[in-house]
């Protein structure tokens, strides 16, 4: 499995070190066990785990402003992308998951390949992380909806900014959050998704 991931990764022109493909084998051995007990991610996925999970994780690490930051992964589910974006270097890294047999994976996960990551087995919509300076998410809901959720952990003093992975209908989910929300978005194509984007939302303000 490292020479999958490592040559999944080198195809799209993203150099990991061995270490942290190591981490990520591991990783990837625990989903593939864990999977067949609790359903982590869609089983027609597991054909292409460093493509479909790895990598497409690891994309939007090209997109964080600054690694030295305290980032949260909302409705992380199996870690993606934000355990992902741990191993890859981001300092400090809150993975919000409320299934408790998920959040009991991902502390598997985070022992086994000594990643550092805080767990927070609570719904996103209750949880309270002071400092936080970005947000992300995949697959977890509308972007409309990310928005109330970026809102609410944005503080007075602190603002944040999401990177949110979407597919197809990215401008269609954008044209509708425009109607609650003023903000910045800048799209970046989807290496993964050739109808996808990365978005990042920025200067987030309710109308």
């Amino acid at each position: 499995m490292p020479e999958a991931l490592k040559n999944t990764f080198e195809r799209h022109g993203f150099y990991v070190s061995r270490e942290t493909l190591e981490k990520m084998a591991i990783y990837s051995r625990l989903l593939e066990k864990w999977q067949k007990a609790i359903n982590l991610v869609g089983p027609l996925t597991l054909t292409d785990i460093p493509e479909r999970h790895f990598f497409d994780s690891a994309q939007m690490f090209r997109y964080v402003l600054n690694t030295d930051c305290k980032l949260a992964d909302l409705g992380s589910g199996a870690g993606f992308p934000g355990m992902v974006l741990a191993m890859l270097g981001v300092r400090e890294v809150h993975l919000v998951e409320s299934d408790i047999r998920k959040a009991t994976f991902l502390r598997e996960v985070s022992r086994e390949t000594n990643t550092p990551v805080t767990i927070h087995d609570i719904r996103a919509e209750a949880v309270e992380i002071p400092g936080l300076d970005v947000i992300t998410a995949r697959a977890m809901a509308p972007l409309k909806d990310l928005l109330v959720h970026m809102d609410r952990l944005t503080t007075k003093d602190h603002a944040i900014y999401g990177l949110f992975a979407k597919g197809l209908q990215h401008q269609e989910e954008i044209d509708k959050a425009r109607k609650q929300w003023d903000f910045e978005a800048e799209l970046f194509p989807s290496e993964t998704d050739l109808s996808g984007k990365i978005l990042r939302i920025k200067n987030l303000s309710r109308k």
